[in-house]
C-alpha cells in the first residue's frame, strides 16, 4: 500500500473524517496516534495534523514529535494542530471570550495563495474550539480570517506548513474538500492514484506474495466485507481458501440457509457449521454489552479453531476486518478512546496457532463497496445493508433467550421485508430492531396486554463514522408498527430511535 498522507489523531471526533475527505481525493492515506506514529517517513507525501478536545495551554495538550515533519514534509495543521503550531512556537494562544463553535465565513483571503485557489471570500467554514490564536508562530503569515477570529488560517515562511483554526472535513465547511485538494494535490504534490482496481491488482499480487501455497480459513457472515474479502482471497490463492459460516444463532431470519444458497455459483468453497446451541449456551444470563461481546468473540474462535483442525495443514485465519473496527478498537491516552470492542481485532489466543491475514483492513466501508463493484460482485449483495458481527445479541437489550431471539427475527423481517417493498432499503444505509428490556401496557382485543417495545433504527451514512437517523414516511412507519404488532407474537409497542452519531452510536449496545 502506498503511504501518501499521515494523518495524527489528537482525540478530535473529526479525525476520521479527515481520512475520508483524502480517500475521497483518490489519495491514500492512514491515522496514527500522536504519540505512536512510523519512525520512518520516508515513504510519506505529506502529514496532516488532526484536532483535540484538549487545550494547547492545558497540562495534559497533546505534545506530538514533529522533528521529523516541519520543515521537512507538506504540512497541514487543523484546528488544534494550528494552535498547537502557534502556541510552542513563538505565537500566542488564549481562551476566547466567547466559544468559537459552529458555522462561520471568511471574511479576508489573502491574494495569490494557492490554498485558496478557487475558493471564495464568505466562504462557510465550520469553528469548533474554545481557544484562539491571539499572535502567530515565528514567520507566520495569515492567509484568511472570519469576522471573529483574525488568524483563521495561516502560513509559515520558510516551510511547507499551513495551519487552519476550522474544519475543512466536515460538510458544513462547503469549500473544505477543495482547500484539502489544494494543499495535498497542488501544495504538496500527492499523487491521486488511490482506485478500486489499483487497490485490487496490488491486494492480490500482496495476498499471492504473503501466502504462497497456504491454506487459509475465512469466516464468512453473507455480509459486504466477509465477502469482497472472500473474493479477493480467492483470486489469489483459489483452492486454498476455505470458506466457513458459522450460525451463532444471532442471524436475521432464515439467514443462515438464504447466505448458503447466495454463495452458489460464486465459485468459493464454503461449508456451513451450525453452532447456535452453543453460542446461546454460553450467553444465558449475560446481560453486559462489552461481556456479551467478548463471549460471541470468544466462541467465535473456539468454533473455528475446531473446524480449522478439520482442514490438514491451514496456516492463516482470514478476516473481514475495516478500518473502522481498527481506528475505534485503539485506546491509547488522548487520541480516539475504545468505544467498544470489535469481535474481530485483536488478534487469536496463543492456542489458536493460524496466522491473521486481513486484506480489507485499510478499507473504509464504501471503499469495500467499489472494491466488490470492481471484483463483479453482485450489486444486490455488496448494497445490503451492514450487519453486527455480534449479530442480534447487541440488539436485544439485556439477557439473551431463544425466545427474545425469535421475537427479534420476526420483527426484523416484518421491518427490513417493509423497507424492500416500499422501495426504501436502498435509500438506508443500515436499518434493524432493537428488543428493549421493557414491557408495556397495551390493549389488544379488549383485553390488557404487558408486552415488549421495539425500538426501530434506520441510519444515513457513509462509512458508519458519522451517521444521521432516516426520516422514513410516516405512511411507511404506521404500517410497519401495525404489522409488527400484529404479526408478531409478544410485542405491543413500536418505538422510532432518532438518534444521530454522534453522540449515539448506530447500534444501542
Amino acid at each position: 500500500m502506498q503511504h501518501n498522507v499521515l494523518i495524527l489523531d489528537f482525540g478530535s471526533q473529526y479525525t476520521q473524517l479527515i481520512a475520508r475527505r483524502v480517500r475521497e481525493l483518490n489519495i491514500f492515506c492512514e491515522i496514527f496516534p500522536y504519540n505512536h506514529f512510523p519512525s520512518d517517513l520516508s515513504s510519506y507525501k505529506a502529514v496532516i495534523l488532526g484536532g483535540s478536545p484538549f487545550s494547547v495551554r492545558g497540562e495534559d495538550a497533546p505534545h506530538p514529535d514533529l522533528s521529523q515533519i516541519r520543515g521537512k514534509l507538506p504540512l497541514l495543521a487543523v484546528c488544534y494542530g494550528a494552535q498547537y503550531l502557534s502556541h510552542f512556537s513563538g505565537g500566542e494562544v488564549a481562551a476566547s471570550n466567547t466559544r468559537e463553535y459552529g458555522r462561520a465565513n471568511l471574511s479576508f483571503i489573502k491574494e495569490n495563495e494557492v490554498f485558496f485557489e478557487g475558493v471564495s471570500e464568505n466562504s462557510q467554514v465550520w469553528m469548533s474550539h474554545s481557544d484562539s490564536i491571539k499572535s502567530l508562530p515565528t514567520n507566520g503569515v495569515k492567509i484568511a480570517s472570519t469576522h471573529d477570529v483574525e488568524f483563521a488560517a495561516y502560513r509559515i515562511e520558510g516551510e511547507t506548513t499551513y495551519a487552519i483554526q476550522y474544519h475543512p472535513e466536515v460538510f458544513h465547511s462547503t469549500d473544505g474538500a477543495k482547500m484539502l485538494e489544494n494543499f495535498l494535490v497542488k501544495i504538496a504534490d500527492v499523487p491521486q492514484n488511490f482506485t478500486p482496481n489499483a487497490f485490487v491488482e496490488e491486494m492480490v499480487a500482496e495476498l499471492k506474495e504473503k501466502l504462497q501455497d497456504d491454506k487459509v480459513v475465512l469466516g464468512l457472515s453473507g455480509g459486504v466485507d466477509s465477502t469482497v474479502a472472500a473474493v479477493l482471497l480467492h483470486q489469489a490463492i483459489g483452492k486454498n481458501l476455505y470458506c466457513i459460516f458459522v450460525n451463532n444463532g444471532l442471524l436475521r431470519k432464515n439467514e443462515f440457509q438464504n447466505v448458503l444458497d447466495q454463495y452458489k455459483g460464486m465459485g468459493l468453497n464454503v461449508k456451513g457449521v451450525d453452532s447456535g446451541d452453543r453460542f446461546l449456551s454460553e450467553l444465558a444470563g449475560v446481560s453486559d454489552p462489552e461481556t456479551k461481546r467478548k463471549i460471541i468473540g470468544r466462541v467465535f474462535i473456539e468454533v473455528f479453531d475446531d473446524e480449522s483442525h478439520l482442514i490438514e495443514d491451514v496456516k492463516w485465519l482470514a478476516q473481514g476486518t475495516i478500518y473502522p473496527d481498527v481506528i475505534e478498537s485503539v485506546s491509547v491516552k488522548g487520541p480516539s478512546a475504545t468505544i467498544k470492542s470489535h469481535h474481530n481485532v485483536g488478534g487469536l489466543p496463543d492456542y489458536m496457532k493460524l496466522k491473521i491475514v486481513e486484506p480489507l483492513r485499510m478499507l473504509f466501508k464504501d471503499e469495500v463497496r467499489r472494491v466488490g463493484a470492481s471484483l463483479g460482485i453482485d450489486p444486490e449483495l455488496l448494497g445490503r445493508h451492514p450487519f453486527p458481527g455480534p449479530g442480534l445479541s447487541i440488539r436485544i437489550l439485556g439477557d439473551i433467550t431463544p425466545e427474545k431471539v425469535q421475537i427479534l427475527q420476526d420483527v426484523d423481517k416484518v421491518f427490513i421485508d417493509g423497507l424492500k417493498s416500499w422501495g426504501l432499503y436502498d435509500k438506508v444505509w443500515q436499518a434493524g430492531a432493537i428488543l428493549l428490556p421493557v414491557n408495556s401496557v397495551g390493549v389488544m382485543g379488549d383485553e390488557r396486554t404487558y408486552e415488549k417495545v421495539i425500538a426501530l433504527r434506520a441510519v444515513e451514512s457513509t462509512d458508519g463514522m458519522t451517521a444521521d437517523w432516516v426520516h422514513l414516511p410516516y405512511d411507511f412507519l404506521m404500517k410497519v408498527s401495525n404489522d409488527i404488532i400484529n404479526k408478531v407474537k409478544g410485542v405491543n409497542r413500536v418505538v422510532y430511535d432518532i438518534s444521530s452519531k454522534p453522540p449515539a452510536t448506530i447500534e444501542w449496545e
